[in-house]
């Protein structure tokens, strides 16, 4: 890709470069062997293991009670670093509790490279509702530990395998490719001691999380990206790279061919920008035949400035190279579809563009004829997620997809209903709401299903065109929810805004600071999940 010269990119620029953080040895150990640091996991009540060597009064006086995500580190004459990791009550874990006492242990060894966790025998050994081979799939029915209720620690050696590797690594990530020092040290190995375990069925799982993790770190590497390293044609050159490593077919549509498509919201956003639109267009088709075809559309705004509706001068502005978080998300998850052996068809739509003003930008009042023949009233240039969205939506229509999810970071509305951790869905197919939040319980991304309230469609109507692109002043995420809504026909429909839960300003368990990767793990969960009956 060729870089303007103003910018000054280093040549060996990648915008990918976190994925070989997610291939460190990862294996279950007979006894460890040498190592930097070793995390014992220690419940709340009950007796503390051996390698400890301290008395529970100890460790109170320390300031460690046991509770589930705290840690403690310990001098150790050998050298290693022990850290006690909080369990909770014995047995309590679910795949949640797991995966964030992995990550608690990895936050609490940044500085070491290798790395042991020892767990309590009887770890993993359950009732195997959590899917032999990791994958979190239960029996058909879309229901696993972890759903989104209390939470059970009944689940198996697989599952247990998978979401260790994912609190592992999650939260091992760090964006630091453009930093010239003070880089993390890198992890090279985590040995998993867990007396009685399935290993055979535990090591599966290790490698189910990590190619969870690995698309997670796609998005996020993606969203981190600053907006002059990365630019729609950039991210299509991405997707092409990834398309031949991983196994997904990649069709780059420039914007002749858009024009020629019609697909006049993705035009009018970019009318504004120096750089050219993308449309990308990800297949994947499995081994024999496919249980239903599954179709995903991502939000691609590599920078918002809010068009000639600018947003205000204040820390949002630095957040909005991460308005292309959904098609992050959806280029992600195709990276993780092949080799999880998913048995559906899965087509993606990226709509890559920036939102810029300028004296070509598409103003207010304007009126955009989109591909589905609808016309748009323009009435505030920062609410273009859906017009460029909307294109895709008809696009996936004409497809024969039998579902379709969108992604998209939305909506301010969604980040003040719902906070940094849970993101709003609206669908027009219960079915299909309930699969997606299912896979969000199981991921751990955390979802809640708002009503797509058609009392609210007046407000989108306008005596210029057959819909304006904004709503009133209450209840915008439903509102955009409905704008999308007229793009899908009669198709089953789900939509998730991510404006909230794209990035998060802190470490928290297995996020860390910068872009999340929200809603990759769940898109994946969702494929393997899916079937059209």
């Amino acid at each position: 890709m060729n870089h303007e010269p103003y910018k000054l990119i280093p040549e060996d620029f990648t915008v990918l470069p976190s994925l070989g953080g997610t291939e460190p040895e990862l294996h279950f150990v007979d006894g460890f062997g040498p190592l930097d640091a070793i995390g014992v996991l220690v419940p709340s009540e009950g007796d503390v293991p051996e390698s400890i060597g301290l008395h529970r009064e100890t460790l109170e006086k320390a300031g460690f009670d046991g509770t589930p995500g705290t840690t403690l580190q310990l001098a150790n004459a050998s050298g290693t670093l022990v850290v006690a990791v909080g369990g909770g009550k014995p047995g309590s874990l679910d795949a949640d509790g797991w995966r964030k006492a992995a990550a608690a242990l990895v936050r609490a060894t940044q500085k070491h490279s290798r790395i042991g966790f020892e767990l309590p025998a009887g770890s993993g050994q359950a009732d195997g509702s959590g899917g032999a081979d990791g994958s979190g799939q239960a029996d058909g029915s879309g229901q696993a530990e972890g759903s989104g209720g209390a939470g059970t620690a009944s689940f198996d050696a697989g599952r247990l395998g998978q979401v260790l590797a994912e609190g592992v690594l999650l939260a091992r990530y760090n964006y630091d490719t453009l930093k010239s020092k003070g880089k993390e040290t890198p992890l090279t190995e985590v040995q998993f001691l867990a007396p009685g375990l399935d290993v055979e069925a535990a090591s599966r799982g290790l490698e189910t999380g990590r190619v969870k993790v690995r698309a997670t770190t796609v998005a996020r590497d993606l969203c981190n990206a600053p907006p002059s390293h990365l630019t729609a044609v950039g991210l299509a050159s991405a997707a092409k790279e990834l398309g031949k490593r991983f196994g997904f077919g990649v069709e780059e549509f420039d914007k002749q061919q858009l024009i020629d498509l019609r697909c006049g919201g993705l035009l009018g956003v970019n009318a504004g920008s120096a750089q050219e639109p993308r449309m990308i267009k990800l297949t994947y088709q499995p081994d024999g035949s496919a249980t239903g075809h599954l179709g995903l559309v991502g939000k691609g705004i590599m920078y918002d400035s809010g068009g000639v509706s600018l947003k205000p001068s204040d820390p949002m502005h630095l957040l909005m190279k991460m308005d292309m978080g959904g098609a992050a998300a959806v280029l992600a998850v195709f990276t993780a579809l092949h080799d999880l052996g998913c048995k559906a068809a899965v087509t993606g739509f990226l709509m890559c563009t920036d939102n810029m003003p300028s004296g070509s930008a598409y103003k207010l009042g304007d009126v955009l004829t989109t591909r589905s023949g609808l016309t748009i009233e323009v009435k505030n240039t920062d609410a273009e997620g859906r017009l460029v969205m909307c294109d895709a939506l008809t696009l996936a229509v004409e497809d024969g997809v039998d579902g379709i999810v969108d992604i998209a970071t939305l909506t301010g509305a969604a980040l003040m209903s719902l906070g940094q951790l849970t993101a709003p869905v609206f669908g027009n197919d219960q079915r299909l709401v309930d699969l997606v939040l299912e896979s969000g319980g199981r991921a751990d991304e955390q979802l809640w299903q708002l009503p797509l309230e058609r009392a609210y469609r007046p407000q989108l109507d306008s005596d210029v065109a057959d819909i304006s692109n904004l709503g009133g002043p209450y209840a915008g995420s439903t509102t955009a929810a409905l704008f999308l809504a007229e793009f899908v026909s009669d198709t089953p429909w789900a939509h998730i805004d991510i404006a909230g839960t794209m990035q998060s300003d802190k470490d928290d368990a297995w996020r860390s600071k910068g872009a999340t990767g929200f809603g990759a793990r769940l898109l994946i969960d969702l494929a393997l999940d899916y079937s059209a009956s």
